[in-house]
């Protein structure tokens, strides 16, 4: 198989931006360079987009809009059923790209990265072959239409899987698109174009710029063409994503922290509670805003919890990302690098205890963006480790005496995205889950399901990605009297 960088660069397509169905020269002059994670060497360069390269994505979608949004939606689903096709037949190629640019073991792109990503564009298919378009309510239609040319700004930790979960059901309800990835993992957006461009979806429909949010994503946000913009990032962005779009009044859908807890409830069975929760913190590095990040455990039991913890982090293999043996890879970047170290401080200088890991790298690496996944116990909620997100493998054990206060830790952050609720008694944990302020609440390890709508409460953001919530995202809703 062809290297993801010669690949792209054997296509032309490394320095160029894809933009009313041609790959086009940049207008501007300035780049940026890629950073392999594991090596912490620049593997290549790439352009970042202007103001002016905005104007051209943002005129391909206007003019491609009116068109695309009248297709019948049997011939969306049909052009969505081919970019699935292709994803699964250069899965391999997608994986290599994402461990080569954002520092995911291999293993983990290949089994979960990339075929996440692709359940994201079937589940829009599903999705699309069951939606009544116009539905009656006595004599009046009340009609679902694209909103039209959406902006969509995706992150650096699920680079891939973020892409579809905003691209797929947008194209589905019949809007048009300008992509801004992450200008930290740029690169698995390039080959996702090429994938577009070799389904046949018309010039325009979907429209691809490089850049950084003061060069692109400010420009998309304040565009007056722009009709929505969708945001996947940290509440800091989501805030000035906003502000910038509000003099237009457009749409904005963000998708932003969290701080997400696990509350362990007296009657769970810890044999199966623990370890699948110290493997949920620390998913993809801990690098997931939904990452259950705060264990908050009856304090009876914290003694056996914080060994069964210890136990199942020891398991995990941090190394080279290619190798085969790596559970886990690098950080993906130097700046969350030198955050989570910093938050791993900042936790032993407040007094919590730590259980295993620690600062600086595991033993054997030296060089490469490597974190100890770590585990700090007797955590207080005013602790920053409690609070803050670290966006890393660092889980935070929070003992509570009574089920009351467990909820009331869950509840005690600005953020409510994701959540978890073990127990054996499920009308105590149905209870649970229902006090919790959290856009999604997962009851036992459930398997992950695409369809489940996703999204935030508090500063995590508003609006709802996935299934038919995440199409319903990309559409406006007319109301046409005596229609029927």
């Amino acid at each position: 198989m062809t290297a993801p960088l010669d690949h792209l660069t054997a296509n032309g397509h490394l320095e160029r931006f894809f933009i009313g169905g041609a790959w086009v020269t940049p207008r501007g002059t300035a780049s940026a360079g890629v950073t392999n994670p594991a090596t912490e060497k620049v593997v290549c360069r790439f352009p970042l987009g202007t103001g002016a390269d905005v104007d051209a994505a943002v005129a391909a979608a206007r003019k491609a809009f009116p068109g695309w949004s009248r297709t019948a939606p049997e011939h969306r689903a049909e052009l969505l059923s081919r970019l699935a096709g292709l994803l699964e037949t250069r899965c391999e190629l997608f994986a290599q790209c994402l461990t080569l640019e954002m520092g995911a073991a291999l293993g983990y792109s290949r089994a979960t990265q990339v075929p996440l990503a692709i359940a994201h564009v079937k589940t829009a298919i599903e999705v699309l072959s069951d939606f009544a378009f116009v539905k009656p309510r006595g004599r009046t239609a009340v009609a679902h239409e694209a909103i039209g040319v959406c902006a969509l700004i995706t992150p650096w930790n699920w680079p891939l899987y973020q892409i579809t979960a905003k691209v797929a059901p947008a194209l589905a309800a019949g809007c048009t698109v300008v992509l801004k990835p992450s200008e930290l993992s740029p690169l698995d957006a390039l080959l996702f174009a090429e994938v577009i461009e070799k389904a046949g979806f018309p010039a325009g429909v979907f429209n691809l710029v490089q850049g950084d949010g003061a060069g692109v994503g400010a420009a998309l946000a304040a565009h007056p063409d722009v009709d929505m913009i969708s945001i996947t990032g940290s509440t800091r962005a989501g805030v000035a994503v906003a502000q910038a779009a509000a003099p237009t009044v457009k749409r904005v859908a963000q998708e932003l922290g969290g701080k997400s807890p696990n509350v362990i409830l007296p009657d769970a069975d810890l044999s199966c509670a623990v370890a699948p929760g110290v493997a949920a913190a620390f998913r993809n590095l801990g690098q997931s805003c939904s990452a259950p990040t705060r264990m908050i455990v009856p304090r009876a039991h914290l003694p056996e919890i914080e060994a069964l913890a210890k136990e199942a982090a020891e398991e995990i293999i941090v190394g080279d990302p290619l190798s085969e043996t790596s559970t886990h890879g690098a950080i993906a970047n130097r700046a969350q690098f030198d955050r989570v170290q910093t938050m791993i401080e900042a936790g032993i200088s407040e007094g919590a205890r730590l259980v295993c890991g620690g600062p600086g790298r595991p033993e054997g690496l030296e060089t490469g963006l490597f974190v100890n996944p770590t585990i700090f116990s007797d955590v207080h909620t005013d602790m920053r480790i409690a609070q803050e997100e670290i966006f890393g493998p660092v889980l935070c054990i929070i003992p509570y005496d009574t089920v009351n206060e467990a909820v009331s830790i869950a509840n005690d952050t600005v953020y409510g995205l994701g959540a978890h609720v073990q127990g054996r008694d499920m009308n105590v944990a149905k209870d649970v889950a229902l006090r919790i302020r959290a856009g999604q609440v997962h009851l036992n390890y459930p398997a992950w399901d695409p369809h489940a709508p996703f999204g935030g409460f508090k500063q995590s953001g508003n609006g709802r990605e996935y299934g038919l919530e995440g199409m319903l995202e990309y559409l406006e809703a007319k109301s046409i009297l005596g229609y029927f």
